[in-house]
């Protein structure tokens, strides 16, 4: 993943965050300046984004470069031509070639579009996306947030999210994705930057690389 300037039309959100949520606001002085992590856009993302599930970032880097290496793979006419047994040299497991060619068809077909996802209101594009064989919620929202920089997605079942608030708030317990969704409501419309915080924190509070690094979480 990699980091960018905050863009310019988002800086007064995380103003807003600040002045609205003391919580929020004492993160940056904390923690340091957010860093603005961005994914791959498009088809490619989210191949990788199947790639990563349910397996050490470690071995999702790996696979990844080779994965890339293989000719046709970015392109989804190129790896539905691909065998089952270039992809599975490539390190993807039965399931996830599944998915990978799952998520080639539905571009191939139109299902899924880049220019028509980049017009669609968040949850629509959460539907859409996750409609796809594969592609959960998680991956979906995940997506929107670092491909397409949405600032107003929130995860709600990251587990990473939930165990940062309750750091950050001095609370017994997780909250319950219900409950963390619901709590992320007084933060539109900007929960997305609101999630960014609290993986920002997390990282700060535990010294360990956090979900919107590496892409841990929960997944699918």
């Amino acid at each position: 993943m990699d980091t960018h300037p905050i863009p310019r039309r988002l800086q007064r959100g995380l103003r807003e965050l600040a002045a609205r949520c003391p919580d929020l606001g004492r993160i940056e002085a904390e923690a340091g300046k957010l860093p603005w992590r961005v994914r791959t856009t498009g088809y490619a993302g989210l191949l990788q984004a199947i790639v990563g599930q349910q397996i050490s970032n470690q071995a999702a880097a790996a696979i990844w470069r080779r994965v890339q290496a293989v000719p046709g793979a970015l392109d989804p006419a190129g790896l539905l031509a691909l065998d089952e047994d270039t992809l599975r040299a490539a390190g993807l497991s039965r399931p996830k070639v599944a998915h990978a060619r799952a998520l080639a068809t539905a571009y191939a077909q139109g299902v899924l579009d880049d220019a028509a996802l980049a017009e669609m209101e968040d949850e629509a594009a959460i539907e859409t996306i996750s409609s796809v064989r594969g592609l959960g919620r998680w991956t979906a929202e995940i997506h929107l947030l670092f491909s397409l920089e949405r600032p107003d997605v929130f995860p709600a079942a990251d587990l990473a999210l939930a165990a940062s608030l309750a750091h950050l708030r001095g609370l017994e317990a997780r909250p319950k994705p219900a409950e963390l969704r619901k709590l992320a409501e007084e933060w539109a419309p900007w929960r997305g930057l609101a999630a960014r915080l609290l993986w920002h924190w997390w990282r700060h509070a535990t010294g360990r690389p956090s979900m919107d690094d590496l892409g841990g979480g929960k997944r699918g």
